[in-house]
């Protein structure tokens, strides 16, 4: 029967097992997660949240992580700045990153939603505003948010993965785990 891990992952927790690159120990998935033979279903950056996808299954953690099967993923973004609805047409329609364009992403304001405070916590600076985005977006390059965000002006302070597909980080808190 095939096993799959619904993860929250912490800030600063790296989306791998073990950590031989680093002369310095950080803290990886081994931290949280006990368990034989699951692997990570796609990654999420060391400075982003949220759901991590583990499974047993390398089929199914292929078709989870390519982006020819067009699976959403939906991020929380807190942005510098102040975007309007109008700021965030350009994501809808898809932009050119440095390493190409990218496909039509729904981007919409969202007032803050209710997180868990992350540790440590993001910068705020009283004279610089700050907004909540949701962004679903049906691929996965590196740092593929944080660069759309930053392409239209408005930098990414911190990024919270909601979803992927249709599991969600709902009742999971961070740095804890459960089965789909």
């Amino acid at each position: 029967m095939t096993r799959v891990i619904l993860f929250n992952k912490p800030f600063g927790v790296l989306s791998q097992f073990t950590d031989a690159r680093s002369p310095t120990p950080r803290p990886t998935l081994s931290t949280h997660i006990d368990l034989d033979r699951v692997y990570p279903a796609g990654r999420l950056d060391r400075d982003s949240e949220g759901l991590l996808v583990l499974t047993d299954d390398g089929k199914l953690q292929a078709k989870i992580a390519d982006p020819k099967n067009k699976l959403g993923k939906t991020y929380l973004v807190q942005v510098e700045g102040a975007p309007s609805d109008t700021d965030l047409q350009p994501l809808r329609d898809g932009i050119t990153l440095k390493d190409g364009p990218t496909r039509p992403a729904k981007a919409r304001l969202i007032d803050p939603p209710d997180l868990w405070e992350r540790d440590p916590p993001v910068r705020f600076r009283k004279s610089v505003p700050d907004r909540w985005v949701e962004i679903t977006i049906s691929e996965g390059r590196n740092r593929q948010v944080r660069r759309m965000t930053a392409h239209i002006g408005f930098p990414t302070l911190r990024l919270v993965r909601w979803r992927v597909g249709s599991w969600t980080l709902d009742g999971i808190a961070p740095g804890n785990w459960r089965e789909a």
